[in-house]
């Protein structure tokens, strides 16, 4: 809502400070105030077709368009300096106040004249006349010094690759093996904002090109306020099951940062020493860490966990051709880590002292085809209170006996779907309700109260996501923090275009994933 206030006051603004511009220009000063009319007699006055004003209309480009349109009036009117330019950029209805103040006079349509110019100029070049491009160039109206040329180009270079960046496309590099191995620690990729709906900026003051955290200073990078409220465009795209996705951590909301790792206040709060002598850092939801994690369970979804393998709404689901378990293998090493490294296996997440790797069906193949004596053990984890009480909805007096491996039953909320709330279910949904949901949530055994309604019956405001890692038993997804909103869907993996690993043999590139798909399944 506060965006939508934001537009409609720049827009009152805009036309009127776009009025005694048109004047002096010759046009009616009524048109500043009709919509689609101001923006073609705007492009008229600067010597562009009133059809330019249509590209106004297309979402990302509308804002280049607008800040090169203001820019133009702006030189319209005599004002050729950078910093007008900068201020019709970053506010044009003050600019616009600015030149109906000093009462400068209209100069003529800056795009024609330049254009003129420009031909002119060409036209000299061409007939090799040394003196009129001597004569043209010491007059040139449209001349810039060489600090105010780089400064533009960089300015426009940041600004262009910032609002790609935010609206568009963004590189992402793979920090962890909890994808491993459809996508492996080193691979960068380029992940669409599109596709799932692009989601404008909440957090407004922040250093361009940087996600929350600025390097060497360990600081965030970002003011909290001022800010927007959440909103999405339209999808190209659902999230569909298997997709691997890119999201906001659910629960980075307030995070301590270590050297090491990111833990969140939950964490914390389950293990005191995990982060202890940092300061906890509360983040706005675009701010959030970004996680990447395939989407298993849809809105709507019952999900169990049996022995490793996942059931929605009670049918078995295909797992991920790569996907990695932990296993034992006796003896520790049967084949050599060089051979296992060449096949894939992440040595770092190994310890082939004790016969620990995580593998896939393939690895498990090759160990058998060439150490025929060896004895691979999957492992699976054992219950306790420790254990349950780690895992979403951490009620281990409720679910004593939940692991990772054996897991559920749980039903992902739905949007539009109202529900019972009972002391059976109210763990699964009470950060739904208060925190992503933004309700006011009250318990009293079993009597809840609602932004102060007693009730027992909730309506879900937007869908919810069960995301989980292919690698399986080292993942940190939703078994252990519970469903991904859609407000914190980000994009979609598109393809790997770097990639690069290191182990104990060394650093190598991967050459054979560059420029390959992102979504392996």
């Amino acid at each position: 809502m506060s965006i939508l206030i934001y537009l409609i006051i720049f827009y009152i603004l805009l036309s009127l400070s776009l009025k005694p511009l048109f004047e002096k220009a010759g046009y009616s000063g009524i048109d500043a105030y009709i919509p689609g009319k101001n923006f073609a007699t705007w492009c008229k006055i600067i010597g562009r077709n009133p059809l330019y004003a249509l590209w106004l209309l297309f979402p990302i480009v509308n804002i280049f368009i607008f800040c090169g349109m203001a820019v133009d009036m702006v030189r319209s009117f005599g004002r050729n300096t950078f910093k007008d330019s900068a201020l019709a950029v970053i506010y044009a209805p003050l600019e616009f106040f600015l030149i109906s103040a000093a009462k400068d006079d209209y100069k003529g349509k800056a795009v024609e004249q330049e254009d003129a110019y420009n031909e002119e100029l060409k036209a000299a070049y061409q007939r090799k006349d040394n003196f009129a491009i001597k004569k043209l160039t010491d007059n040139n109206p449209f001349k810039k010094g060489k600090v105010r040329e780089w400064t533009e180009s960089i300015v426009f270079a940041v600004f262009a690759a910032a609002f790609i960046r935010m609206f568009l496309i963004e590189a992402y590099v793979i920090p962890t093996s909890s994808m491993e191995s459809s996508l492996r620690v080193g691979d960068y990729l380029f992940v669409s904002k599109a596709h799932y709906g692009i989601r404008t900026p909440m957090t407004i003051a922040m250093v361009p090109l940087i996600h929350n955290r600025l390097p060497f200073f360990n600081r965030e990078s970002y003011l909290r306020s001022p800010s927007l409220d959440y909103y999405r465009l339209p999808a190209l795209t659902h999230v569909k099951r298997f997709d691997p996705v890119v999201f906001n951590y659910p629960e980075g909301d307030s995070v301590y940062v270590t050297p090491n790792r990111t833990y969140s206040l939950y964490d914390v709060r389950r293990d005191s020493k995990l982060a202890q002598g940092y300061p906890m850092t509360t983040r706005p939801m675009d701010k959030m860490d970004h996680y990447i994690k395939r989407c298993i369970g849809l809105p709507g979804d019952s999900l169990k966990i049996v022995n490793k393998v996942v059931f929605i709404n009670g049918q078995k689901i295909a797992e991920p051709s790569g996907m990695l378990v932990n296993c034992r293998i006796t003896p520790s090493q049967p084949v050599s880590l060089q051979e296992l490294a060449d096949l894939g296996v992440n040595l770092n997440e190994c310890n082939p002292e004790v016969g620990f790797y995580s593998l896939n069906k393939e690895h498990m193949a090759y160990i058998k085809k060439n150490a025929p004596n060896a004895d691979i053990q999957i492992m699976y984890a054992n219950p306790s209170p420790i254990y349950a009480g780690a895992l979403f909805p951490h009620s281990p007096a409720q679910f004593p006996d939940w692991t990772t491996d054996n897991y559920g039953t749980i039903w992902i909320p739905k949007k539009g779907v109202t529900i019972t709330l009972t002391p059976a279910n109210i763990a699964f949904y009470r950060r739904v309700i208060s925190v992503y949901e933004k309700n006011t949530l009250v318990e009293n055994g079993s009597t809840y109260t609602i932004n102060g309604k007693v009730t027992d019956k909730y309506t879900f405001q937007q869908d919810y996501y069960w995301m989980m890692g292919d690698n399986r038993d080292n993942s940190e997804d939703s078994r252990f923090w519970g469903f991904v909103p859609e407000q914190n869907i980000v994009g979609k993996p598109l393809f790997i275009f770097f990639s690069r690993y290191t182990n104990q043999f060394g650093s190598t590139i991967r050459w054979d994933r560059i420029f390959t798909s992102a979504n392996r399944f």
